[in-house]
């Protein structure tokens, strides 16, 4: 570890032995100026720790025992996970993210050992910003509240406002936050319908918390966050169609995306894929693609782009 983060624990370590310490006094014990202590005692600041301070040509300093915390110690891949994340929250459409993991960055560089502060540094400097669409984006305290009903399990009531329609008011049991696309869904129950709904969070007003616990039920599907993705994906498809694949239903499930559609088991042998697309080629495309035998029976429109399909290709090869 570097000397000044080495220091800085240091600090911090004399400030838990005892209430009171004066800046001529940790000087003393740690052989630096007063100043070195002051901006010591700012870097112990910035990572969170309250330090009292008071006037007088001494000046002395005492740590607030409710906000005294282990310091923050992380081995060389745990350090490196911690940049790569704080890199990537860009792409989270989250209200004043960057600065925020701009600020966690710099404070966690603070006590690092100086060869991996190096490592995180080359990482900041070797990454590409990425580029963010025009969307809507969401605020950190909207989605802190609603991850906050999840853990407590307590109903959420909201305005929602859908793409078409009208906003109403309403209220669910929530269950789970889904990042996707650059976009926040919320997985929840419905009270009103009494269904399962997913709900994009930039569209969604909280009202005060209702402070009334639920009795969680079991979620729609193992897979939450593929469930929310077919939802999306399937709601914007403008063509349908159910094609049974001669294949286990696992070996066809790793073969797609879930937006491009669900999958369900015949037997071991068989499987129903429920797929779409804006086009019947592109689902005769995605049909090609999984490289199994498959039979269709419907609608007109999938059998003809298939066809079509099939003689282009023959006559590709001569």
């Amino acid at each position: 570890m570097n000397q000044t983060a080495t220091r800085v624990l240091q600090v911090l370590a004399l400030l838990r032995l005892r209430p009171d310490w004066s800046a001529t006094q940790l000087a003393d014990r740690l052989e630096v100026s007063t100043r070195t202590i002051r901006s010591d005692i700012g870097r112990l600041r910035e990572l969170g720790y309250v330090i009292d301070a008071t006037s007088g040509r001494a000046g002395g300093y005492r740590l607030d025992r409710a906000t005294d915390l282990p310091p923050l110690m992380l081995d060389d891949d745990e350090g490196i996970a911690v940049a790569i994340a704080l890199h990537q929250v860009t792409s989270n459409a989250v209200d004043g993210i960057e600065a925020s993991a701009a600020r966690a960055l710099a404070k966690l560089e603070h006590v690092l050992p100086h060869e991996l502060a190096e490592q995180v540094s080359a990482m900041s400097a070797a990454t590409a910003r990425q580029t963010r669409d025009t969307g809507p984006s969401v605020e950190a305290p909207v989605l802190a509240a609603i991850a906050r009903a999840v853990q407590r399990t307590e109903w959420l009531r909201f305005e929602y406002t859908p793409f078409q329609g009208e906003a109403s008011l309403r209220r669910v049991e929530p269950y789970r936050l889904v990042s996707w696309g650059r976009r926040w869904y919320l997985v929840a129950f419905d009270l009103e319908r009494d269904d399962w709904r997913s709900f994009r969070v930039d569209r969604m007003s909280l009202r005060q918390p209702t402070r009334r616990g639920f009795t969680p039920r079991g979620l729609p599907a193992d897979d939450v966050a593929g469930y929310v993705l077919r939802g999306v994906a399937s709601a914007g498809w403008r063509f349908r169609a159910r094609v049974v694949v001669h294949a286990p239903a696992s070996v066809v499930a790793e073969k797609i995306d879930p937006s491009v559609g669900l999958v369900e088991a015949i037997d071991d042998e068989r499987c129903v894929l429920v797929t779409g697309a804006d086009h019947p080629m592109t689902v005769a495309v995605y049909l090609a693609l999984l490289d199994e035998d498959f039979t269709v029976d419907g609608p007109a429109e999938l059998t003809e782009a298939i066809q079509a399909l099939a003689r282009r290709y023959a006559t590709a090869t001569g």
